[in-house]
């Protein structure tokens, strides 16, 4: 359960934000990955393999796979909670597992134009993480304003592409979202913002927010703009869905694709953290930071430099 809005309209950068919902804290690790990193699509043996082209600073889940990233040239994707996907299966393609699909995105292009190009490249595949499916959709977006969702449903890779597509949160698919939103005005209907914490309802209302958001004078009101969006799509901690189960917001992350700076906020803290990407851009080890250190505020930089781990 998570949300994400993409600010691509303003005159000061183009800025994304997202949250991350679920039951159980995913211990986020921020990581920067240098170019030139041999890399596989999972553990499966038709695996995908590469090397990465493009440095990149990403969050993963339990130390699997990336969730949340940005790479050097501004491309940032984002892996949404989706059920009930079915991918294309069967390609004789080499495969790409879930959790490694924003990091394939990221290691491989420099455009959204160039990851819708090649979506059919590689056959995706949901293996189970922790004994939990992991089905998922993917945001994307860049320096020039442009946006895609990507959604592997019955069989194809639906594709939504255009900067107008600057919401997104989880099931149902993208099309029902749009057809619910068009209910509610200033989206074509007459319904006011509805309250709940459900992924229809959290889609509106960050639509409708975003829609009457204010110009921005400064770089920090752009950014505070969109976390503001994910804030108020955020779920409190113990409110439960329908079916009983409690989803709460655990960290808010930001990307800034045209100044190249990553912004991460844990709910458990009031301090937003930022790294600076294009400081790391050229690096050549693999550094790791643990974001949730209380410690932790402003521009983390520094700290994650010191925080070298050997690849492999």
């Amino acid at each position: 359960m998570c949300t994400r809005v993409f600010w691509n309209d303003n005159p000061i950068a183009k800025v994304a934000s997202r949250s991350m919902d679920w039951e159980v804290s995913d211990e986020p690790q921020l990581w920067f990955y240098p170019r030139g990193l041999d890399r596989s699509g999972g553990p499966q043996p038709d695996a995908a393999a590469w090397q990465s082209t493009y440095s990149s600073v990403a969050l993963s889940m339990w130390n699997v796979g990336t969730s949340d990233g940005m790479n050097e040239k501004g491309l940032a994707a984002h892996a949404l909670f989706l059920d009930d996907i079915q991918p294309p299966a069967g390609t004789g393609l080499p495969t790409v597992a879930m959790a490694m699909w924003v990091q394939y995105v990221l290691d491989n292009f420099s455009t959204v134009a160039e990851v819708v190009q090649h979506v059919n490249d590689f056959e995706l595949i949901a293996p189970p993480i922790r004994g939990q499916y992991m089905g998922a959709h993917l945001a994307l977006e860049d320096p020039s304003g442009d946006s895609a969702i990507i959604e592997p449903i019955d069989g194809v890779m639906v594709v939504h592409h255009g900067p107008e597509f600057t919401v997104m949160a989880n099931s149902p698919d993208y099309d029902d979202q749009l057809a619910n939103l068009a209910r509610y005005a200033p989206f074509g209907g007459e319904l006011t913002p509805p309250g709940d914490i459900t992924s229809l309802d959290r889609f509106v209302r960050a639509s409708y927010f975003r829609h009457y958001l204010p110009e921005p004078t400064t770089i920090q009101e752009t950014v505070a703009g969109v976390f503001r969006l994910t804030q108020n799509a955020a779920v409190p901690p113990g409110a439960p869905y329908s079916n009983g189960g409690v989803y709460p917001t655990w960290w808010h992350a930001a990307a800034d694709v045209t100044n190249l700076s990553y912004y991460f906020w844990s709910t458990l803290s009031p301090s937003v953290i930022w790294v600076d990407l294009a400081a790391l851009a050229d690096g050549t080890e693999l550094l790791a930071l643990n974001p949730r250190q209380d410690e932790l505020v402003g521009d983390a930089t520094s700290a994650f430099e010191q925080s070298k781990l050997l690849y492999g």
